[in-house]
């Protein structure tokens, strides 16, 4: 039985009170860590089988405002693990969908949609937000975001599946290594299959997804240990997870490995 100060609710409404009442009674949360994910801006950067989950469970928390940008559709095969989505929501943008999704969870969640990130909105879309998830399923843009992130000094929640297996680490402003440093160089075109070619179990990136939200709420209140310097590897098949530690690079071209 855990024990810690009185939870200071007094600007809470009674709804709110109810409403993330399990969450409130941990002390490392409380009234004032309700307070500050209200007042948390989080960018998810993909709406597809990693943001689903990372949205809704923000929105379930009550993280007050959430980005979400993806430049795509809703297509059939989406369903199978973008579980934002539903079978109504085939052939329209992802951000639509999973806007009304979040709105129908937790209508006082502010959702701000975006289209595609790229070189030339990125710092100016990450630049509004506190905290950016990347949900995103292709190596230029893992790249992009974290080089952003960097620059912008934003905490960044990595996360990325194929087939049985997925990964996530956190990259934090001013704590090396980032995803450049685990990741130097792009794989060869062709060298890795998309989950398009390959597949993916569904629960997988639920899984995944969780974990990005789970770090991201840490980041917010500042408790538990970050998976900074840790790059966590899931195993559906066995149901095994392991914990990489992952040193900075002192070339890297992002964050300069603390130099």
């Amino acid at each position: 039985m855990r024990s810690g100060r009185p939870s200071i609710t007094h600007d809470l409404s009674h709804d709110q009170i109810i409403r993330y009442s399990r969450q409130i009674a941990l002390p490392e949360v409380s009234g004032a860590g309700q307070r500050k994910l209200r007042a948390a801006r989080v960018l998810i950067v993909g709406a597809g089988g990693l943001g689903s989950p990372a949205a809704l469970y923000l929105a379930g928390a009550g993280v007050g405002t959430i980005g979400i940008a993806d430049g795509d559709i809703v297509d059939l095969p989406n369903l199978q693990r973008q579980v934002i989505h539903t079978t109504a929501s085939v052939g329209v943008p992802k951000v639509q969908s999973a806007a009304a999704a979040v709105a129908a969870l937790n209508p006082e969640v502010t959702v701000e949609p975006w289209g595609r990130v790229t070189e030339e909105n990125a710092e100016a879309i990450i630049g509004r937000y506190d905290l950016v998830i990347d949900g995103t399923d292709n190596y230029p843009s893992r790249y992009l975001l974290n080089d952003c992130c960097i620059h912008l000094g934003r905490p960044l929640c990595h996360g990325a599946v194929l087939g049985f297996e997925g990964q996530a680490t956190t990259v934090l402003p001013g704590r090396p290594p980032c995803y450049r440093c685990i990741y130097p160089q792009p794989p060869t075109q062709g060298s890795v299959p998309s989950c398009e070619d390959a597949g993916v179990l569904g629960p997988v990136p639920g899984v995944i997804g969780a974990i990005q939200a789970a770090e991201a709420i840490k980041a917010i209140l500042t408790i538990g240990e970050p998976l900074s310097g840790r790059l966590l590897i899931y195993d559906a098949l066995s149901m095994e997870a392991r914990i990489l530690r992952v040193s900075a690079d002192p070339d890297c071209l992002a964050c300069g490995g603390g130099r």
